[in-house]
């Protein structure tokens, strides 16, 4: 007999950590994994803490090819399935891609691309065992192109489609999906994509737990795209609807 459990990558700090301690708040059974072992130790410390079930955490780089299948693995060898999948790993890159680190951009690709994909895909069965659902963190930069951090926009667009086609396509078996599209956010984040001080206008921030618990509702709920914050939303819809010209124009200004 199986049990069934959240995995949540990314889970060592910022937005993962906070998406932990929701899921763990409601109840669920949690499988944490990040490259950063002694981090995603303290989160699960944090999580016993409050009285909670210590989640399980598994230590590894989800940018190397066999990781998603060593995770698969480690679970059915514990008697535990995937109900709920968060897919909250990925980082980005600030700068003009002629100018980036060619290897550290497809990396990138790597990691916000194929390594959801394949999670997404390689657990589909046991979420619609379970009727559980995938919670993918995409971006508002998924609404739009970004001159300045082409590759990591890009990246997010590719998981708001995929996320979109998914919740459309998984719902006759049960398996919700929803693709989480936050704005700025202060965590690790921007220091890890190179981002100067003052890159986001204030006004469009939201905390990284008020993040983590829109996307939970969302998900619970079955929305198919979650967009924490007023002015968030207002983005994602003029960047629909503008003339795509004058959008590129205004973000090139904007970077420049």
């Amino acid at each position: 007999m199986t049990a069934p459990v959240t995995l949540i990558t990314g889970a060592s700090a910022g937005i993962g950590a906070e998406l932990a301690a929701v899921f763990a708040g409601h109840g669920h059974a949690l499988v944490l994994t990040a490259r950063r072992g002694a981090q995603l130790a303290a989160v699960a410390d944090l999580i016993e803490g409050t009285g909670q079930p210590r989640p399980r955490v598994i230590a590894t780089d989800l940018g190397q090819p066999e990781a998603a299948a060593e995770i698969e693995s480690e679970l059915r060898a514990a008697g535990l399935e995937v109900q709920y999948l968060v897919n909250n790993a990925g980082f980005g890159l600030v700068g003009n891609a002629l100018d980036s680190g060619r290897a550290e951009q497809l990396a990138m690709v790597n990691l916000n691309v194929r390594a959801l994909t394949e999670l997404s895909l390689r657990f589909t069965g046991s979420m619609a065992r379970h009727k559980g659902g995938i919670l993918n963190v995409a971006s508002v930069a998924s609404f739009m192109p970004g001159p300045g951090m082409a590759v990591y926009h890009a990246t997010k667009a590719y998981v708001l489609s995929f996320s979109e086609a998914l919740h459309q396509e998984l719902k006759s078996q049960g398996v919700r999906v929803t693709a989480l599209c936050p704005g700025p956010v202060e965590t690790e984040f921007q220091a890890r994509a190179g981002m100067p001080e003052g890159y986001f206008p204030k006004f469009m921030a939201r905390s990284a737990r008020r993040v983590a618990n829109d996307g939970y509702d969302g998900l619970m709920r079955g929305q198919r795209i979650v967009i924490p914050g007023f002015d968030n939303q207002m983005a994602a819809l003029l960047a629909r609807f503008a003339p795509r010209r004058a959008l590129l124009s205004f973000m090139g200004r904007r970077h420049s």
